[in-house]
């Protein structure tokens, strides 16, 4: 008996031993695969792009072409329509700038090609990347977005620029103002995060863009999510499209560290300081849900010594940019914005995205923690959860499909601050009343958030608590 026992005994030490094996050699191979994988990237030569533009590449440090522009350049360059279905920051304004730059080359020609975006900061950004990889080759762009001067957009277009890269509204007020400007010799249009530009209801101006715009044409259409405005769009205007999906569902990077706070509403603005206080030296974006929030929260930093600067959409182009170079050049290590921002901006050192007011639409969400944890390093996203916001809360957890851990904080090392942030908050308030005042009728037409944003007039504030410490005043006893 007992040799039968340690018979049994060995042989299922035996299979253990066989079943780690077996399990070791299938991880080994999922390793070897992955590896595989990542050597295998190749080059942007590899995937048919001439010289001169593999170089301009390397000089923007692109080493090796991301997921959707392995995807998206080699069918470009075919000379097909593209769906490309992509996350945020994943690359795709060189998997479509490529191809049609070298389509460029081979026949070169002005008004080549036509790039829609929902919004005026990524127009820019879109046009420094275009710049930048055709500026061996002679490239001229021109930006033509609202809140700029239509003469000096009209004169632009004028000189007949190669790639016109437009918000939809501004573009048909050209199109039907501007004499002697047309598409009509059009040979590429994309659409850049079409589902935000459909959301921006810009559904009639796009009809319109699509109506005198050549039929026989190459279309891209990117978008984050495919919404039943995007599967119209593209029944609509592309033809024998490649579908190119990078990511099958909505996630976040796995470098990007999330977590949430459960707090009252009413200490919001507490919290807010005690973390930038605690994170001191890092950079921070806060997502605020209205304009004239993101204008308060400026003011309120401002007061208690915190170099903020806000961005939201009703403050004019030349101020918008601005308060971007002041937070990219880090004179200003925080940017609070609506979600004017939450697409598109590429600012590679933020270090921590903030929801002070959680967005209303889950999908938003992951478009606000991508703007930390791009290229490949690694950020924090928190997001404050007041007892109004506990469904939405549950709609993100639900949407990114995993559970958020809770951001550790001493109440009673948050609660210090509260006599100093409630003495901010007076005089904020005090300070927004002098500034809708200040704009008199104009105010009332745009409302409080264009008053000076970014002119950092709240000297006013300052004046009346200074000499008082940085942030958090005497710890009570």
């Amino acid at each position: 008996m007992t040799a039968d026992s340690d018979k049994s005994e060995n042989e299922s030490q035996h299979s253990d031993k066989s079943d780690n094996e077996s399990q070791h050699s299938e991880e080994d191979q999922v390793e070897d695969k992955v590896k595989e994988q990542e050597e295998d990237t190749g080059t942007f030569k590899d995937l048919g792009v001439v010289d001169v533009l593999c170089e301009a590449c390397e000089e923007l440090k692109w080493k090796k072409p991301s997921k959707i522009q392995k995807e998206a350049i080699p069918v470009g360059l075919q000379g097909k329509d593209i769906i490309g279905l992509a996350e945020t920051g994943s690359g795709k304004t060189g998997a479509f700038a490529l191809p049609i730059l070298q389509a460029l080359l081979e026949s070169p020609q002005r008004y080549f090609a036509l790039i829609l975006t929902p919004t005026r900061e990524l127009a820019f950004q879109i046009s420094e990347q275009f710049e930048a990889l055709g500026a061996s080759i002679g490239v001229k762009c021109a930006v033509i977005v609202g809140g700029m001067d239509m003469v000096a957009q009209a004169l632009t277009l004028s000189k007949k620029p190669h790639i016109i890269i437009a918000t939809p509204g501004r573009l048909v007020d050209h199109l039907e103002n501007t004499k002697g400007f047309n598409l009509k010799a059009l040979k590429y249009l994309v659409m850049d995060e079409a589902d935000r530009i459909l959301n921006m209801d810009f559904e009639v101006e796009v009809d319109k863009i699509l109506r005198v715009i050549p039929r026989e044409r190459r279309t891209y259409l990117f978008s984050a999510t495919m919404t039943k405005k995007v599967q119209k769009l593209q029944r609509a205007s592309l033809q024998d499209p490649v579908k190119i999906e990078v990511s099958t569902k909505y996630q976040t990077v796995e470098k990007l560290q999330q977590y949430y706070v459960f707090i009252p509403v009413k200490y919001k603005d507490v919290y807010l300081v005690h973390i930038l206080n605690e994170m001191s030296g890092n950079s921070f974006i806060v997502f605020v849900s209205t304009c004239a929030g993101a204008l308060r929260a400026a003011l309120l930093l401002r007061a208690l010594g915190v170099p903020a600067v806000p961005l939201h959409g009703q403050m004019s182009q030349q101020k918008r940019l601005a308060a971007l170079n002041k937070f990219k050049s880090k004179a200003r290590s925080v940017l609070i914005c609506t979600d004017v921002a939450s697409r598109g901006l590429d600012i590679p050192h933020v270090d921590v995205v903030i929801n002070l007011d959680i967005p209303l639409h889950s999908k938003d969400y992951i478009h606000r923690v991508g703007r930390t944890a791009r290229a490949g390093r690694s950020g924090k996203a928190i997001t404050f959860v007041s007892q109004y916001d506990v469904e939405l809360y549950q709609r993100i957890e639900q949407l990114i499909g995993k559970q958020l851990p809770l951001y550790k904080t001493e109440e009673s090392e948050v609660m210090v601050l509260q006599e100093r942030v409630a003495e901010a908050q007076r005089l904020t308030k005090i300070e927004m009343k002098e500034l809708e005042d200040k704009k008199g009728a104009k105010g009332k037409k745009r409302g409080p958030a264009d008053s000076d944003d970014d002119t950092e007039e709240a000297a006013g504030v300052r004046r009346r608590i200074k000499g008082k410490p940085k942030y958090g005043g005497k710890k009570r006893r």
